[in-house]
Protein backbone atom coordinates (compact mmCIF):
# COMPACT_ATOMS: atom_id res chain seq x y z
CA UNK A 1 0.00 0.00 0.00
CA UNK A 2 1.62 3.49 -0.87
CA UNK A 3 2.44 5.81 1.93
CA UNK A 4 0.37 8.43 2.48
CA UNK A 5 2.26 11.65 1.90
CA UNK A 6 1.55 14.88 3.54
CA UNK A 7 3.37 17.87 1.46
CA UNK A 8 3.04 21.12 4.25
CA UNK A 9 3.82 24.31 1.94
CA UNK A 10 3.10 27.63 2.15
CA UNK A 11 3.69 30.78 4.82
CA UNK A 12 1.83 32.24 7.62
CA UNK A 13 4.40 34.92 7.65
CA UNK A 14 4.54 36.38 3.69
CA UNK A 15 3.09 36.23 -0.16
CA UNK A 16 7.24 35.89 -1.00
CA UNK A 17 7.55 33.26 1.62
CA UNK A 18 4.67 31.21 0.44
CA UNK A 19 5.51 32.11 -3.35
CA UNK A 20 8.95 30.32 -2.04
CA UNK A 21 7.28 27.13 -0.78
CA UNK A 22 5.06 26.98 -3.69
CA UNK A 23 8.04 26.70 -6.07
CA UNK A 24 9.73 24.25 -4.34
CA UNK A 25 7.01 21.77 -2.96
CA UNK A 26 5.61 21.94 -6.98
CA UNK A 27 9.31 21.43 -8.39
CA UNK A 28 9.24 17.99 -5.79
CA UNK A 29 5.70 16.86 -6.66
CA UNK A 30 6.41 16.59 -10.17
CA UNK A 31 9.70 14.87 -9.40
CA UNK A 32 9.18 12.59 -6.91
CA UNK A 33 5.30 11.10 -8.12
CA UNK A 34 5.00 7.76 -7.99
CA UNK A 35 1.73 6.24 -7.32
CA UNK A 36 2.98 2.92 -6.24
CA UNK A 37 5.49 4.39 -3.38
CA UNK A 38 3.00 7.17 -2.53
CA UNK A 39 -0.20 9.13 -2.01
CA UNK A 40 0.44 12.53 -1.95
CA UNK A 41 -1.49 15.14 0.33
CA UNK A 42 -1.37 18.69 -0.14
CA UNK A 43 -1.79 21.56 2.76
CA UNK A 44 -1.42 25.13 2.28
CA UNK A 45 -1.11 27.68 4.79
CA UNK A 46 -1.54 31.38 3.35
CA UNK A 47 -0.42 34.56 5.02
CA UNK A 48 -4.04 34.69 6.35
CA UNK A 49 -3.25 32.09 8.49
CA UNK A 50 -6.05 30.17 6.56
CA UNK A 51 -5.35 26.21 5.84
CA UNK A 52 -6.59 24.97 1.68
CA UNK A 53 -5.93 21.22 0.84
CA UNK A 54 -5.79 21.92 -2.87
CA UNK A 55 -5.47 18.97 -5.18
CA UNK A 56 -2.15 20.53 -6.79
CA UNK A 57 -0.19 23.47 -6.54
CA UNK A 58 -1.12 25.46 -9.56
CA UNK A 59 -2.71 29.07 -8.67
CA UNK A 60 -6.11 27.96 -9.77
CA UNK A 61 -5.98 24.96 -7.46
CA UNK A 62 -5.31 26.56 -4.38
CA UNK A 63 -7.74 29.59 -5.37
CA UNK A 64 -10.21 27.28 -5.86
CA UNK A 65 -9.61 25.08 -2.28
CA UNK A 66 -11.72 26.01 0.43
CA UNK A 67 -9.97 28.06 3.52
CA UNK A 68 -10.53 26.55 6.57
CA UNK A 69 -9.33 27.51 10.34
CA UNK A 70 -6.49 25.68 12.37
CA UNK A 71 -9.49 23.79 14.14
CA UNK A 72 -11.06 22.52 10.70
CA UNK A 73 -7.50 21.98 9.49
CA UNK A 74 -6.73 19.57 12.36
CA UNK A 75 -9.69 17.65 12.16
CA UNK A 76 -9.13 17.13 8.11
CA UNK A 77 -5.37 16.58 9.04
CA UNK A 78 -6.62 13.46 11.24
CA UNK A 79 -9.03 12.29 8.75
CA UNK A 80 -6.20 12.03 6.32
CA UNK A 81 -3.91 9.19 8.67
CA UNK A 82 -1.04 10.63 6.93
CA UNK A 83 2.02 8.30 7.40
CA UNK A 84 4.44 11.17 7.28
CA UNK A 85 4.79 14.72 6.56
CA UNK A 86 7.38 16.42 4.26
CA UNK A 87 7.75 20.40 5.89
CA UNK A 88 8.40 22.62 2.86
CA UNK A 89 7.81 25.88 4.60
CA UNK A 90 10.35 28.99 4.60
CA UNK A 91 9.08 31.20 7.26
CA UNK A 92 10.33 30.97 10.75
CA UNK A 93 6.91 30.08 11.40
CA UNK A 94 7.21 27.52 8.98
CA UNK A 95 10.18 26.08 9.96
CA UNK A 96 9.68 25.84 13.92
CA UNK A 97 5.60 26.01 14.58
CA UNK A 98 4.55 24.32 12.13
CA UNK A 99 6.46 21.80 12.79
CA UNK A 100 5.61 21.50 16.27
CA UNK A 101 2.09 21.10 15.49
CA UNK A 102 3.13 17.72 13.92
CA UNK A 103 4.88 16.46 16.71
CA UNK A 104 1.57 17.61 18.63
CA UNK A 105 -0.69 15.61 15.80
CA UNK A 106 2.17 12.84 16.08
CA UNK A 107 2.47 12.96 12.67
CA UNK A 108 6.22 12.17 11.77
CA UNK A 109 7.81 14.53 9.34
CA UNK A 110 11.08 14.40 7.58
CA UNK A 111 13.68 17.21 8.92
CA UNK A 112 14.89 18.62 12.09
CA UNK A 113 12.63 19.32 14.77
CA UNK A 114 11.41 22.72 15.65
CA UNK A 115 14.47 23.43 18.44
CA UNK A 116 17.06 22.65 15.97
CA UNK A 117 15.27 24.45 13.18
CA UNK A 118 15.28 27.65 15.84
CA UNK A 119 18.68 26.90 16.52
CA UNK A 120 20.38 27.15 13.00
CA UNK A 121 17.74 30.45 11.73
CA UNK A 122 19.50 32.52 14.54
CA UNK A 123 22.77 33.21 13.08
CA UNK A 124 24.61 34.32 16.01
CA UNK A 125 23.62 31.27 18.26
CA UNK A 126 24.41 29.08 15.44
CA UNK A 127 27.77 30.02 15.27
CA UNK A 128 28.86 30.22 18.95
CA UNK A 129 26.98 26.46 18.95
CA UNK A 130 29.31 25.12 16.06
CA UNK A 131 32.12 27.33 17.82
CA UNK A 132 32.25 25.19 20.68
CA UNK A 133 32.90 22.31 18.79
CA UNK A 134 35.92 23.49 16.98
CA UNK A 135 34.58 24.68 14.09
CA UNK A 136 36.12 27.50 12.33
CA UNK A 137 34.10 30.98 12.93
CA UNK A 138 34.71 34.44 11.91
CA UNK A 139 35.18 37.07 14.60
CA UNK A 140 31.35 38.90 14.98
CA UNK A 141 29.20 40.49 17.48
CA UNK A 142 25.44 40.77 18.04
CA UNK A 143 24.03 44.38 17.34
CA UNK A 144 20.39 45.65 18.55
CA UNK A 145 19.54 49.31 17.21
CA UNK A 146 21.34 51.80 18.74
CA UNK A 147 24.37 49.63 19.23
CA UNK A 148 27.91 50.55 17.45
CA UNK A 149 30.52 48.20 15.88
CA UNK A 150 33.82 47.57 17.06
CA UNK A 151 34.74 45.33 14.27
CA UNK A 152 36.70 47.36 11.96
CA UNK A 153 35.51 47.19 8.17
CA UNK A 154 36.15 45.21 6.13
CA UNK A 155 32.85 43.16 8.21
CA UNK A 156 29.88 41.47 6.70
CA UNK A 157 27.03 43.16 8.76
CA UNK A 158 23.65 40.53 7.68
CA UNK A 159 20.00 40.20 9.86
CA UNK A 160 20.39 37.80 12.57
CA UNK A 161 17.21 35.51 11.41
CA UNK A 162 16.83 36.07 7.56
CA UNK A 163 17.40 33.82 4.56
CA UNK A 164 18.20 34.26 1.06
CA UNK A 165 20.86 37.28 2.12
CA UNK A 166 18.29 39.52 2.20
CA UNK A 167 19.73 42.65 3.86
CA UNK A 168 23.03 41.32 3.82
CA UNK A 169 26.11 43.77 2.80
CA UNK A 170 29.91 44.24 2.98
CA UNK A 171 31.09 47.24 4.67
CA UNK A 172 34.54 48.50 3.79
CA UNK A 173 34.70 52.23 5.74
CA UNK A 174 33.36 53.18 9.30
CA UNK A 175 31.08 55.45 7.40
CA UNK A 176 28.95 52.87 5.41
CA UNK A 177 28.02 50.95 9.07
CA UNK A 178 25.25 53.13 9.47
CA UNK A 179 23.27 52.26 5.70
CA UNK A 180 24.75 48.42 6.24
CA UNK A 181 23.07 48.61 10.22
CA UNK A 182 19.61 50.14 8.84
CA UNK A 183 19.25 47.23 6.08
CA UNK A 184 20.13 44.61 8.76
CA UNK A 185 17.39 45.98 11.19
CA UNK A 186 14.51 46.46 8.42
CA UNK A 187 14.47 42.68 8.48
CA UNK A 188 15.59 41.95 11.53
CA UNK A 189 15.56 43.16 15.25
CA UNK A 190 19.26 42.25 15.71
CA UNK A 191 22.05 42.32 13.47
CA UNK A 192 25.36 39.97 12.99
CA UNK A 193 28.59 41.72 11.99
CA UNK A 194 31.08 39.63 11.41
CA UNK A 195 35.49 40.03 10.15
CA UNK A 196 35.29 39.59 6.44
CA UNK A 197 36.87 36.67 5.71
CA UNK A 198 39.13 37.20 2.70
CA UNK A 199 37.95 35.28 -0.62
CA UNK A 200 39.49 32.23 -1.51
CA UNK A 201 36.29 30.15 -2.01
CA UNK A 202 32.80 29.78 -1.15
CA UNK A 203 31.23 26.19 -1.07
CA UNK A 204 28.05 24.58 0.54
CA UNK A 205 28.15 21.03 2.18
CA UNK A 206 24.93 18.73 2.82
CA UNK A 207 24.78 15.77 5.18
CA UNK A 208 22.70 13.30 5.15
CA UNK A 209 21.71 10.45 7.78
CA UNK A 210 20.99 7.13 6.47
CA UNK A 211 20.53 3.96 8.64
CA UNK A 212 22.04 6.52 11.06
CA UNK A 213 25.54 7.41 9.56
CA UNK A 214 26.31 10.35 8.38
CA UNK A 215 27.30 10.87 4.67
CA UNK A 216 28.64 13.79 3.42
CA UNK A 217 27.89 14.78 0.13
CA UNK A 218 29.77 16.54 -2.84
CA UNK A 219 30.31 20.13 -2.51
CA UNK A 220 28.40 23.08 -4.31
CA UNK A 221 30.84 25.84 -5.02
CA UNK A 222 29.49 29.22 -6.17
CA UNK A 223 31.06 32.13 -8.26
CA UNK A 224 32.83 34.75 -6.42
CA UNK A 225 35.46 37.44 -7.19
CA UNK A 226 37.34 39.56 -4.55
CA UNK A 227 36.36 42.79 -6.57
CA UNK A 228 33.16 42.30 -8.43
CA UNK A 229 31.47 39.50 -6.11
CA UNK A 230 33.17 39.32 -2.72
CA UNK A 231 29.64 38.31 -1.09
CA UNK A 232 26.64 36.33 -2.18
CA UNK A 233 23.42 38.64 -2.05
CA UNK A 234 20.24 38.31 -2.97
CA UNK A 235 20.35 38.75 -6.20
CA UNK A 236 22.74 35.45 -6.77
CA UNK A 237 20.05 32.88 -5.51
CA UNK A 238 16.32 34.35 -6.61
CA UNK A 239 14.67 36.08 -9.04
CA UNK A 240 11.50 36.92 -10.96
CA UNK A 241 10.98 35.82 -14.64
CA UNK A 242 9.50 37.98 -17.46
CA UNK A 243 5.74 37.00 -15.75
CA UNK A 244 6.57 37.34 -12.40
CA UNK A 245 7.36 33.99 -11.27
CA UNK A 246 10.40 33.28 -8.69
CA UNK A 247 13.08 31.28 -10.41
CA UNK A 248 16.35 29.85 -8.62
CA UNK A 249 19.26 31.93 -9.70
CA UNK A 250 21.83 29.89 -8.23
CA UNK A 251 20.90 26.57 -10.10
CA UNK A 252 21.96 28.48 -13.32
CA UNK A 253 25.95 26.38 -14.08
CA UNK A 254 27.38 29.80 -14.70
CA UNK A 255 27.08 30.46 -11.11
CA UNK A 256 27.64 26.85 -9.06
CA UNK A 257 28.78 23.97 -10.35
CA UNK A 258 29.71 20.49 -7.66
CA UNK A 259 33.45 20.38 -6.74
CA UNK A 260 35.34 17.09 -7.55
CA UNK A 261 35.10 15.20 -4.26
CA UNK A 262 39.41 14.26 -4.80
CA UNK A 263 40.14 18.46 -4.42
CA UNK A 264 42.01 18.95 -1.26
CA UNK A 265 39.41 21.09 0.12
CA UNK A 266 36.96 18.45 0.48
CA UNK A 267 37.79 16.46 3.55
CA UNK A 268 38.24 19.67 5.37
CA UNK A 269 34.60 20.43 4.65
CA UNK A 270 33.55 17.42 5.36
CA UNK A 271 34.89 17.60 9.04
CA UNK A 272 33.61 20.90 9.75
CA UNK A 273 30.29 20.02 8.77
CA UNK A 274 30.22 16.53 10.55
CA UNK A 275 31.25 18.71 14.01
CA UNK A 276 28.61 21.21 12.78
CA UNK A 277 25.85 18.70 12.24
CA UNK A 278 26.53 16.32 15.71
CA UNK A 279 26.68 20.31 17.52
CA UNK A 280 23.41 21.56 16.28
CA UNK A 281 21.86 18.13 16.90
CA UNK A 282 20.67 17.74 13.63
CA UNK A 283 18.97 14.86 12.23
CA UNK A 284 17.81 12.95 8.87
CA UNK A 285 20.06 16.07 6.46
CA UNK A 286 22.30 19.75 6.98
CA UNK A 287 23.39 22.31 4.60
CA UNK A 288 26.02 24.34 5.80
CA UNK A 289 28.04 27.32 3.97
CA UNK A 290 31.56 27.96 4.40
CA UNK A 291 34.19 30.81 3.28
CA UNK A 292 37.49 29.07 2.17
CA UNK A 293 40.21 31.18 3.01
CA UNK A 294 43.53 31.86 0.65
CA UNK A 295 45.22 29.39 2.64
CA UNK A 296 42.76 26.87 1.84
CA UNK A 297 41.13 27.06 5.85
CA UNK A 298 37.10 26.67 5.75
CA UNK A 299 35.15 29.12 7.97
CA UNK A 300 31.36 28.55 9.08
CA UNK A 301 29.00 31.10 7.64
CA UNK A 302 25.78 29.58 8.52
CA UNK A 303 23.16 27.03 8.57
CA UNK A 304 20.51 25.92 6.19
CA UNK A 305 18.59 23.03 7.68
CA UNK A 306 15.72 22.28 5.39
CA UNK A 307 15.70 20.59 2.41
CA UNK A 308 12.36 20.36 0.07
CA UNK A 309 13.26 17.62 -1.88
CA UNK A 310 12.67 19.24 -5.05
CA UNK A 311 15.06 18.21 -7.99
CA UNK A 312 16.71 22.03 -8.00
CA UNK A 313 17.21 22.12 -4.18
CA UNK A 314 21.18 22.23 -3.15
CA UNK A 315 21.06 18.95 -1.06
CA UNK A 316 19.14 16.93 -3.82
CA UNK A 317 21.77 18.17 -6.23
CA UNK A 318 24.77 17.11 -4.32
CA UNK A 319 23.04 13.61 -3.63
CA UNK A 320 22.71 13.58 -7.53
CA UNK A 321 26.43 13.98 -7.89
CA UNK A 322 27.39 11.53 -4.99
CA UNK A 323 25.14 8.73 -7.54
CA UNK A 324 22.33 9.04 -5.18
CA UNK A 325 19.10 9.82 -7.42
CA UNK A 326 16.33 12.28 -5.56
CA UNK A 327 13.92 9.42 -5.42
CA UNK A 328 16.54 7.00 -3.25
CA UNK A 329 17.68 10.12 -1.28
CA UNK A 330 13.46 10.51 -0.34
CA UNK A 331 13.20 6.83 0.42
CA UNK A 332 16.01 6.62 2.59
CA UNK A 333 14.61 10.09 4.04
CA UNK A 334 11.19 8.67 4.96
CA UNK A 335 12.76 5.57 6.45
CA UNK A 336 14.92 7.64 8.62
CA UNK A 337 12.19 9.72 9.80
CA UNK A 338 9.38 6.48 10.93
CA UNK A 339 12.22 4.91 12.78
CA UNK A 340 11.39 6.48 16.09
CA UNK A 341 14.69 7.02 18.04
CA UNK A 342 15.48 8.95 21.08
CA UNK A 343 16.56 12.88 20.66
CA UNK A 344 19.78 12.24 21.01
CA UNK A 345 20.82 9.27 18.71
CA UNK A 346 20.49 10.99 15.15
CA UNK A 347 23.87 11.34 14.04
CA UNK A 348 25.16 12.04 17.79
CA UNK A 349 26.18 8.90 18.81
CA UNK A 350 27.73 6.73 16.00
CA UNK A 351 30.72 6.40 14.19
CA UNK A 352 30.20 8.53 11.03
CA UNK A 353 31.19 8.38 7.44
CA UNK A 354 31.12 9.80 4.19
CA UNK A 355 31.37 8.42 0.87
CA UNK A 356 34.92 8.39 0.17
CA UNK A 357 36.52 8.13 4.18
Amino acid sequence: MPLRVLHLVGSALSEFYADLSRLYAQDCLESTADPSRYEFHIAFVTPDRQWRFPDSLTPDSIASAPPMSLADAILRLEALRVDVALPQMFCLPGMTTFRALLDLLEIPYVGNPPAVMALGAHKATTRVVVAAAGVNVPVGELLRPGDRPRIPPPAVVKPVDTDNSLGVSLVRRVADYDVALRAAFARADEALVEEYVELGREVRCGVVVQNGELICLPLEEYRMDSTSKPIRDHEDKLDHDTHGELYLVAKESIRSWIVDPADPITARVWEAARLSHVALGCRHYSLFDFRIDPDGEPWFLEAGLYCSFAKQSVIPTMARAAGMPLDQLLQAAIAEALVPTPPSSPGLSRQHTSPQS
